[in-house]
């Protein structure tokens, strides 16, 4: 028997169908754009002509990975192709990944160097290669005689920084002696990874004892986590939101001595409310989570998805009412850049 892999071209569309169509034997019946656009490269294993294997990557996370268990012998075609995509990696200089699989998948994974990180019933979350998890908490920043203080952590995308998260990170500086902002590492947002941390930076300079790092891999972002393998979209939310809990809970707040994480309320967004909801059952009572009512403007609370559609519009004659003064003038030089992004596509729903 002769096999091959080979690098599948999901444009053409008789190579979409045949790919598609292993996928659906698999079990996995998620092909939407959120899901496939975000895919850099998708490697195929044939055997006799037959595709009968397939991996994708999308930046440093696999996904679409399946292989047919007609063979006697699937744990090789499954490692063939696992062996594939991490080398294909490597030659593009990536020597870190991570890899999000139905929970009964890890084990698979392990076998072929992959370390999870945490798994819940629906998924498991895994990672490979260098920096990982234990050189990503090694670089974090701590005060003296941390482990006798109050330390507390607030995870946020901050797209952009708002008075709102201003008011989160206040309440929580005010109680604590140490507070850790993770901003979300993702550049599937209107403002880059690198503008949402310089502008939590800039607005809360004033504030001694905050800590603003990027979450790295480790805060792990709507908009990257594959979903492909969950039945609905509050699955995926809950599979997310399950892991991101467990990092923390398990890696990140021992190593950082975090007690309490602080929560903004959710009167509007059902994602963030699912969001709150797992945090509160997955971190208690070894972590206080805290919910802060939401900063109001005009008697609606703040939004930084009301931020986005000013930007959009141009209309930004209530902006300093609803951003520090930083991310108002990062808005105001960057305009025209930030509306040529929405214009490219950059989606500014959501949170």
């Amino acid at each position: 028997m002769s096999s091959t892999i080979v690098e599948l071209d999901l444009q053409r569309p008789a190579e979409r169908a045949e790919w598609q169509q292993l996928l659906t034997r698999l079990g996995i019946h998620n092909f939407s754009h959120r899901e496939v656009d975000q895919i850099d490269f998708t490697l195929g294993l044939y055997e006799d002509g037959e595709l009968v294997g397939t991996g994708s990557a999308a930046g440093n996370i696999l996904k679409y990975i399946g292989v047919c268990n007609q063979a006697s012998e699937p744990g090789v075609r499954f490692n063939q192709i696992a062996s594939a995509l991490i080398d294909r990696l490597f030659q593009q200089r990536i020597f870190h990944m991570l890899v999000f699989t139905k929970a009964q998948y890890s084990a698979s994974f392990q076998h072929v160097g992959f370390k999870e990180l945490a798994h819940s019933d629906q998924a498991a979350l895994l990672e490979n290669g260098t920096p990982d998890i234990t050189d990503f908490i090694q670089q974090i920043p701590r005060t003296t005689q941390q482990a006798e203080q109050r330390v507390a952590a607030i995870v946020m995308n901050a797209n952009p920084f708002t008075n709102g998260h201003r008011y989160l990170v206040e309440q929580a500086a005010h109680a604590n002696d140490v507070v850790y902002v993770l901003v979300v590492q993702t550049d599937a947002s209107l403002f880059t990874t690198v503008e949402r941390v310089q502008l939590v930076k800039a607005g809360t300079a004033d504030l001694n004892n905050v800590i603003v790092i990027s979450g790295g891999d480790y805060a792990v972002s709507y908009a990257t986590f594959p979903a492909y393998f969950l039945d609905s979209p509050a699955s995926a939310i809950e599979a997310q939101t399950t892991l991101d809990a467990r990092i923390f809970k398990n890696h990140l707040a021992p190593a950082l001595n975090i007690t309490t994480r602080y929560l903004g309320s959710e009167p509007t967004s059902r994602t963030t409310a699912i969001y709150n909801d797992v945090l509160q059952r997955e971190l208690a009572p070894t972590i206080a989570v805290k919910i802060i009512e939401r900063k109001q403007v005009a008697a609606k609370p703040i939004s930084a998805r009301d931020v986005r559609q000013l930007i959009k519009t141009g209309n930004l004659t209530t902006l300093d009412q609803l951003v520090p003064l930083p991310t108002a003038q990062l808005i105001k030089q960057r305009l025209p850049q930030l509306q040529a992004r929405i214009q490219k596509g950059m989606k500014i729903n959501g949170n």
